[in-house]
This record gives C-alpha cells, sequence and structure tokens, in this order.
C-alpha cells in the first residue's frame, strides 16, 4: 500500500468490466491493472481510462510485488486453484461466485486464507441489493416479527454461454438463491435434500455428467430455522430472476415475477385495541414498494454507481439517488468493492469472507450431491 491506498488488479473484463470504474474512482486505490485474454477488448478499456496499467497474465500480476489485492472475474472452473493462487502470493482476494465447484477447493481457500493472512471475499452481488439490504433492515427494525421461513430462487437460461457452462449442475452456482437466505437467517445452512427434476439434452451432459435442468433444495439452518430454493440452468422457460421471498410473524418479503419487477410487501391488520384479531384468521394487506436506495455508507464518489452513472444527476443528487433502478445487479457492485477495500485498509475481516463464502457454496454443492441420491439429506461441512 501506499500511504494506505490499494493498487489492484482486475482479471477479466466480460462482466468485470463493469467493475473498472468503480475500482478506478475508489478514493482508496491508487493504482489499477487489469488483464484479459482479448487484447482488443483490453485496448478499449486502455482508450476509457488511459492510467489502466495492462498485464499479460495472472502470472505476471502474481510476481508483481506492487500489488497488495486482486478481483478474479475468470470462468469457474478456475476459481478455486486461481484464489489460492492468489493468496499464497502474499495478496488479498476477491473472486466472482461461486467460491469452488469442490469442498475440497473452498478447503484449499480457507487453508490459503489463514495459511497467509490475508483477506478473501466472495463478490456475492445479492448480499448488497436493495432488495436484501430493505429487507434486513425491516428484519433489524422488528417490523418482520419473527422470522417463519426463507425461499430463494434464481432462474436463468445458459444456453449458448461459454462451453464451461454447458451442463453445469444447477446448485454449482447457486450462490445467488442461497446467499441471502444464510445471510438474513443470521445461521448456517446445517443439512440439505435436494431434488432434481426434468431431463437434459445429451450434449448438455458431456462436460459434468448433470442429469438435471432444474434442481429445488430444502435447507435447514442451525439454529432451527428451515427455507428452500429452486435453481434452473437450462431447457426450463422462465424469465430471468434471482428472487428472494422472507416470511415473518407480522410482515413479508416477496419478489415480483420478473428481475426488476417492483416486490410485494404483505402486513398482518391488528386491532390496535386488543393487540390480536378477534375474528376467523388474521386480515392482511400487500402492496407494491419501490425500494430506497441505500448509499450511505459509501464514498460520494461512488454513490453514482448505486443508481447506474446514465441516471445520476450530479447536480441534484438526492433526487436521483432516492430509488434504486438501473446499476448492475440492483445497484450492489459499489458496494462489493468498497467493503473489500475498507476490510484491507481497516484490517479486518470482510463480511462475506471465506466462512460465510464456504457456507453458502458448499450448500450448493453438497445440495447437487443430494439430488444424485434421490434427496438424502446431506450435512453441510463447517469451514
Amino acid at each position: 500500500m501506499i500511504n494506505k491506498k490499494l493498487n489492484v488488479a482486475l482479471v477479466g473484463l466480460r462482466f468485470g468490466g463493469a467493475f473498472v470504474s468503480i475500482w478506478y474512482d475508489h478514493p482508496d486505490v491508487e493504482r489499477l491493472g487489469v488483464c484479459d485474454f482479448d487484447a482488443n477488448l483490453t485496448k478499449e478499456f486502455v482508450k476509457r481510462y488511459p492510467k489502466l496499467k495492462v498485464y499479460g497474465s495472472l502470472d505476471e500480476i502474481l510476481e508483481d510485488g506492487s500489488i497488495d489485492a486482486v478481483h478474479l472475474v475468470t470462468c469457474i472452473p478456475d476459481h478455486a486453484e486461481q484464489t489460492v493462487a492468489v493468496l499464497n502470493s502474499g495478496k488479498h482476494c476477491a473472486c466472482t461466485v461461486p467460491m469452488a465447484t469442490t469442498l475440497q477447493g473452498i478447503r484449499d481457500i480457507c487453508a490459503a486464507v489463514r495459511r497467509n493472512q490475508k483477506k478473501y471475499m466472495m463478490m456475492e452481488t445479492t448480499l448488497y441489493t436493495y432488495h436484501f439490504r430493505y429487507v434486513r433492515k425491516l428484519i433489524e427494525s422488528g417490523e418482520f416479527g419473527r422470522v417463519q421461513f426463507l425461499r430463494g430462487s434464481h432462474y436463468q437460461d445458459m444456453e449458448h454461454w461459454p462451453l464451461y457452462w454447458n451442463g453445469l449442475p444447477p446448485f454449482w452456482y447457486g450462490t445467488h438463491a442461497l446467499g441471502p437466505l444464510v445471510a438474513l437467517s443470521e445461521s448456517r445452512v446445517e443439512r440439505v435434500s435436494c431434488l432434481g427434476s426434468g431431463t437434459m439434452r445429451k450434449e448438455h451432459m458431456t462436460t459434468y455428467g448433470n442429469p438435471f435442468p432444474i434442481e429445488t433444495v430444502h435447507l435447514r439452518f442451525a439454529n432451527g430455522l428451515a427455507g428452500e430454493a429452486t435453481r434452473s440452468l437450462f431447457e426450463t422457460a422462465r424469465m430471468y430472476k434471482e428472487g428472494l421471498a422472507v416470511y415473518g410473524s407480522l410482515m413479508s418479503f416477496e419478489w415480483g415475477f420478473e428481475d426488476h419487477d417492483l416486490p410485494y410487501i404483505t402486513k398482518l391488520l391488528v386491532d390496535d385495541k386488543k393487540g390480536q384479531w378477534d375474528g376467523r384468521g388474521t386480515p392482511a394487506r400487500y402492496e407494491q414498494i419501490e425500494m430506497p436506495n441505500d448509499y450511505s455508507d459509501l464514498p460520494e464518489v461512488l454513490w453514482k454507481y448505486t443508481v447506474g452513472s446514465d441516471r445520476y444527476d450530479a447536480t441534484n443528487p438526492q433526487e436521483s439517488l432516492k430509488t434504486g433502478a438501473g446499476a448492475g445487479h440492483h445497484g450492489s457492485h459499489a458496494h462489493l468493492v468498497h467493503e473489500f477495500v475498507s476490510s484491507i485498509i481497516e484490517d479486518r475481516r470482510p463480511w462475506i469472507d471465506e466462512e460465510l463464502s464456504g457456507n453458502i457454496t458448499a450448500a450448493g454443492i453438497c445440495a447437487h450431491e443430494s439430488a444424485l441420491r434421490d434427496g438424502e439429506w446431506i450435512t453441510v461441512p463447517r469451514f
């Protein structure tokens, strides 16, 4: 670090390109380097951000002693090996989801974090969306009453994506459906039982031997709560959505039908005088709500990235920042970068550290294993 400012390298500019401007503008980042196998794509970013340092490979980054941290936005099968390499080189590591595709991969990362005393953070977007942050505040305020049940979903069609996606087991990439449930439970997934369903075309079964286009898992948390999640990847006609539902004793929250639809809030209508309803059942009312944009914990220069820079009006920031809309993965990108940077500067564990990341990821790995065993309950190891 230079005067408590970080030198960072970002690897992967396809999806990773969405983070370049955030890293570039972060007040605690001194210098940003980038690396991608597509030289033409790299040139496009250098045109827009001329101070970027270009690296030819991840190995070149690992050999550069001036780099403090690496953000990996690379292919899923490479995450575990690359993360361990980054940590073993003495650098902090943030990595896109999932953490790994095997339990051993998770163990290897946890061991590398502790052996090298470096920070690791899984960049799980759903843990910083407008939806998640809004629900968490309502739960903390007591407005939900007692949380009774949690439900997650992630529907996405990966047809014609890069080859490593071909036939991927749904819950190997299940962190968007599982992450919010684990975090809001304030516990950890202890056991899972999962059923796979449907049939896959033969060409989708060649890479991983996965027979299921869609999987649904039941979750038992260590604190006694239960939840369920559904994940589809192929041959399932459904609009894209990363969904979250939380059912409480006084209030419930349910994501809309599509990813950008407004969510529904349902509230019980209780007799104020008696504190209860004396009819049969308890009446309830629901409404679709605009979620607030919570950007108060970010440096001001990053505020615009919570709504999308094209929506941000610097002459009237408070008005343009009021509601969450338009930014990448529902406003989460800037929060992810800032949390990782802050954990290094403040020398503390990132919130989505190797333990939380490990439980979320392992729950998905164990879910697929359960599906292959016709729903057998499987204990999720602790990390």
